[in-house]
C-alpha cells in the first residue's frame, strides 16, 4: 500500500482518505488526481462521512511543479487545460458529496492544497499547520476555487492580502479569522478529526446532505428563494425514518439511532 498515492480505508461508516506522496509534500500529479477522485467516488457509494488528511509532515503542497515544465526552450504548459481536466472536477466532486467531509490539515496546505482543504465541510488543523496562497510567487492566481472560497470565508480585504502577498497564514490565525473550523494541538488532531467523522457517520445522513446543499444554494439565492429551498427540504426530511427516530429519541430521552434513511 505504501506506493499508492492515495490510501483508502472504510470502517464504521467513515471513509478515511489519505494523500500519500509524503516525499513531495503530497503535491498533485495526474496519477494522484485520478486516485483521489476514485476514492471520493467510492466513498460516495459506501460511506456516511469522509475524513481527508495527508501523510507525513504536510497536508498538500498543491501542484507538483515537476510536472509543469517552464524551460525557456519548451512550449509553456496549458495550465487552464489542467484546471479543466483535474482541479475543477475535483473541487466540484468534494462539494457535491452527499455526506459531511472532514479535513484534517496535518501540516502545510499550499496552493491548490489550501483550496482543496477549504472545499471540505469542516476543517481542523494542527497548531503547526499553515495555509499559503503561493500562486502570486510564481506569477499565477489562486485556483481550485481559491478566489471563490477566500472572500466568502474571510472577506475581501484579507482574501486580497493573502492572494497578493502569498504570505503564510498560521492555523491559529486561520481559525480566528473563520477560514477553518478549529485549530488543535498537533497530537490531538487525529483523535479529534476521527471523533468528528464518526459523529457524522452515526448521524442523520440525509439531513446532512440537505444542510450542505441548502447552505451552498444560499450563496446565490434571494431570501424568498432560500425560504422555498428550506420548505422543500423540510417537507422531504419530515417523511424520513431519521426524523421519526430523532423525535422518538427526544421524547424518550435516549440517544437516537440514525440509519441515514
Amino acid at each position: 500500500m505504501a506506493e499508492e498515492s492515495v490510501l483508502y480505508a472504510l470502517a464504521d461508516g467513515v471513509a478515511r482518505i489519505m494523500l500519500n506522496r509524503p516525499e513531495r509534500l503530497n503535491s498533485f500529479n495526474p496519477g494522484m488526481h485520478l486516485a483521489l477522485r476514485a476514492a471520493l467516488e467510492r466513498a460516495s457509494r459506501e460511506a456516511r462521512a469522509v475524513l481527508l488528511t495527508g501523510a507525513g509532515r504536510g497536508f498538500c503542497a498543491g501542484q507538483d511543479l515537476n510536472d509543469r515544465s517552464v524551460a525557456a526552450d519548451e512550449a509553456p504548459p496549458d495550465i487552464g487545460a489542467s484546471i479543466d481536466l483535474y482541479y475543477k472536477p475535483l473541487i466540484l466532486q468534494i462539494k457535491r458529496l452527499p455526506m459531511p467531509v472532514v479535513c484534517a490539515v496535518n501540516g502545510v496546505a499550499a496552493g491548490a492544497g489550501a483550496s482543496i482543504a477549504l472545499a471540505c465541510d469542516m476543517v481542523l488543523a494542527a497548531k503547526s499547520a499553515a495555509f499559503i496562497q503561493a500562486f502570486s510567487r510564481i506569477g499565477l492566481i489562486p485556483d481550485s476555487g481559491g478566489t471563490w472560497f477566500l472572500p466568502r470565508l474571510i472577506g475581501d480585504a484579507r482574501a486580497m492580502a493573502l492572494a497578493l502577498t502569498g504570505d503564510k497564514l498560521p492555523a491559529e490565525t486561520a481559525a480566528e479569522w473563520g477560514l477553518i473550523w478549529k485549530c488543535v494541538a498537533d497530537d490531538e488532531l487525529p483523535a479529534q478529526a476521527e471523533a468528528l467523522a464518526r459523529q457524522f457517520a452515526a448521524g442523520p445522513t440525509r439531513a446532512y446532505a440537505r444542510i450542505k446543499e441548502s447552505i451552498q444554494l444560499a450563496a446565490t439565492n434571494t431570501l424568498a428563494a432560500q425560504l422555498d429551498v428550506e420548505r422543500d427540504f423540510m417537507a422531504e426530511l419530515g417523511r424520513s425514518k431519521d426524523y421519526r427516530e430523532g423525535v422518538a429519541a427526544f421524547m424518550e430521552k435516549r440517544a437516537a439511532n440514525f440509519t441515514g434513511e
